[in-house]
């Protein structure tokens, strides 16, 4: 997939850093959007293209650390890249055990940063997709009619038709033409589709 449109953010206090690294992401072919603190980037409302952040650990007010933080719950289709100038390692531990992709101390290589940058805008992509895949579910699952969806529990669930039909006080026929909307609405194309679909809905809630 072309990552063309793909944003590369970056936050840093440092101007010349900001700089080298707005020409170097350019030349690459991604879109660089430079931030000078955590809270001019928090700012900038969320995208929906595969993105990722290149964010110094020690900046002024909120951190590095902290805006990781605040980035897993606000933008979760976002990883991150760190680059410092002193990091240590529970910094570095730390950092990578609450999901970054790469902590870079500085002086580093462009090949090394662009590296981490595609496995990021790749990992981004991935995350978006996924997004989107369950949101097409949510939104199938709410055209279901109520009695649809009790259907769709107890079918799951393993129930026969005429199961279903006692537990529910209704006719097998009736059953089967719901479970039939059901599999055509959720675009299931078999019964442990449906328990997937299901399960991944259940999930997300």
């Amino acid at each position: 997939m072309s990552h063309d449109n793909a944003i590369v953010f970056v936050v840093d206090d440092d101007i010349s850093i900001r700089e080298s690294l707005e020409l170097l992401i350019r030349d690459a072919g991604w879109q660089p959007e430079i931030f000078e603190s955590a809270q001019e980037f928090l700012s900038r409302p969320r995208v929906f293209v595969p993105s990722c952040l290149i964010l110094d650990v020690r900046l002024p007010g909120l951190n590095g650390l902290e805006l990781q933080k605040r980035v897993a719950v606000d933008r979760p289709d976002m990883p991150i890249i760190f680059i410092t100038g002193h990091g240590d390692v529970p910094m570095s531990v730390q950092a990578m055990k609450a999901g970054a992709v790469e902590f870079l101390t500085k002086p580093f290589s462009d090949t090394t940063l662009l590296s981490a940058i595609k496995e990021a805008i790749d990992r981004s992509d991935a995350e978006l997709g996924l997004e989107a895949e369950m949101q097409s579910l949510r939104d199938r699952y709410v055209l279901l009619s109520s009695r649809e969806r009790e259907v769709m529990a107890l079918v799951v669930r393993g129930l026969l038709n005429k199961q279903v039909a006692f537990e529910l006080g209704i006719s097998e026929i009736t059953v089967k033409a719901h479970r039939g909307q059901v599999m055509r609405k959720m675009n299931a194309t078999s019964l442990a589709d449906l328990v997937n679909i299901a399960a991944r809905l259940n999930a997300a809630r």
